[in-house]
């Protein structure tokens, strides 16, 4: 029986797709490798505290390295098969080089004496990870669709496949691990403990591990439909999620007028609770929304619970900065609440955003929510370019705290006695440490000597 053209055609298409599949599981399993032996090397010149070699003796070239190492290759094992090569080495490259600045500046502002690798604190790592997976899927679907904005579902779908694909391969290594461990456990109690050494050398237990998860983005890869499937699902069941949030938010704010402000600011973390809150409205509303095509469209009780919940934001955001704007001005700033600020400053254009989509319909006839779409592209910009303001020269936290608080003291706003020597010790890096020695210079007796034994001090 002689095959069809369409068959024939079906079938150099699946070879086609095969070789394709090959090539890609190649490229990634290379990449994998290359990360684990890049990160086993690192570790390999941090392993002993007392016998450092290099890069760890550089801490500003340790930490760029760390940083570039950890994150660039998860950027190109989703990239790898979505942007033509040329393309995907070229924003590899910008990636690389922006993600070692981070870590550069990171390591180099803080004082040496008392930190050790990876010379990097977790605020620039966790906001590191998240800006380049934001701009990672603003670049991709502008690249594949040749223009500098994307039409919204490009974005959706691009974002949720990969954060669907990134939980599932974290998920597979971590039970790839659990079996590594169960099967140590059976042979040592039968007297056998190679294995059990084997996963506990560094040269073999992180190249694994970063070869494993390369595996596990091929094989969520290969398989989109069925990821596609998944995040549906995980999509539906967290959208309903929103009737709960904007109940207890709106009960929140509802009872405000009769319990009043003052037991939320004795918490001492008002600002961080009402902004989870708000960042907890957000994901759920956009689980709801989706790609906001009409035939995608949530029942109707969700779609009124997307409109409470956009305008619910507008009240959290306003406390929220209530609060920042009142502990500013009892202590003020502090590395901390310099990123709680930024945090709020994306959050005033979610609230304002998420409330124009709710409210307009009032006054002018548009489509569900409609406005929502060209908010979450602007956030995700906004939020990538206050990321690396933060964490670079541009708007140092550690720096503009320790001005700060020197501005404060030189004006009387805090007194000699009440100052916090020890922030500008152990909480400021170098700034803080240059900024205390001119305190210990001071013709103020008391601040001086109050400075010089900040400096004496062993811990805080």
């Amino acid at each position: 029986m002689t095959a069809s053209p369409s068959d024939r055609h079906d079938a150099s298409t699946g070879r086609a797709s095969l070789n394709g599949a090959r090539d890609l599981a190649a490229a990634r399993i290379g990449i994998g490798l290359v990360q684990g032996v890049l990160l086993y090397l690192l570790w390999r010149s941090a392993a002993s505290a007392e016998a450092l070699t290099w890069p760890a003796t550089h801490p500003p070239m340790f930490a760029a390295l760390a940083l570039a190492c950890a994150f660039t290759p998860v950027m190109l094992l989703a990239g790898i098969g979505r942007l033509p090569l040329k393309g995907l080495a070229l924003w590899g490259l910008i990636a690389a080089a922006v993600l070692a600045l981070l870590g550069w500046h990171d390591a180099a502002q803080q004082a040496s004496d008392y930190f050790r690798p990876p010379y990097l604190r977790f605020p620039v790592v966790a906001f590191s990870a998240a800006a380049l997976f934001i701009a990672h899927h603003l670049v991709v679907p502008a690249v594949a669709s040749r223009r500098w904005i994307a039409d919204f579902d490009d974005y959706f779908d691009t974002a949720w496949k990969a954060g669907v694909q990134l939980v599932l391969s974290l998920g597979f290594t971590g039970a790839f691990w659990l079996l590594l461990f169960l099967g140590a456990a059976l042979f040592r109690i039968i007297g056998l403990r190679f294995l059990e050494d084997l996963i506990g050398e560094e040269w073999f237990s992180i190249p694994v591990t970063c070869l494993v998860f390369a595996i596990a983005v091929q094989l969520t890869d290969v398989r989109a439909g069925l990821i596609r499937g998944v995040r549906t699902v995980a999509l539906m069941l967290l959208s309903w999620l929103l009737l709960v949030i904007t109940v207890l938010v709106a009960g929140f704010l509802a009872a405000l007028p009769f319990t009043g402000l003052d037991g939320l600011w004795k918490t001492g973390s008002a600002t961080a609770l009402v902004l989870s809150a708000a960042a907890a409205l957000i994901v759920l509303i956009n689980t709801a929304y989706q790609d906001g095509r009409e035939d995608n469209l949530p029942p109707a009780a969700l779609r009124a619970a997307v409109r409470i919940a956009a305008v619910l934001l507008t009240p959290l955001i306003l406390i929220a900065l209530w609060g920042l704007s009142l502990r500013i001005g009892q202590h003020g700033l502090t590395p901390d609440r310099i990123i709680a600020s930024a945090c709020a400053l994306v959050g005033v254009l979610y609230a304002a955003g998420y409330g124009w989509s709710a409210l307009s319909p009032l006054w002018r006839k548009s489509a569900w929510m409609k406005p929502l779409e060209r908010t979450n592209v602007l956030a995700a910009v906004l939020t990538v370019l206050v990321i690396l303001a933060l964490f670079s020269p541009l708007a140092d936290p550690a720096r503009l705290s320790v001005n700060d608080q020197m501005a404060r003291l030189k004006r009387g706003a805090v007194s000699a006695v009440q100052f916090d020597y020890a922030f500008l010790r152990f909480g400021a890096g170098k700034a803080g440490r240059a900024a205390l020695a001119d305190l210990a210079k001071s013709s103020d007796a008391e601040i001086a000597r109050r400075a010089k034994a900040a400096q004496a001090s062993a811990s805080r």
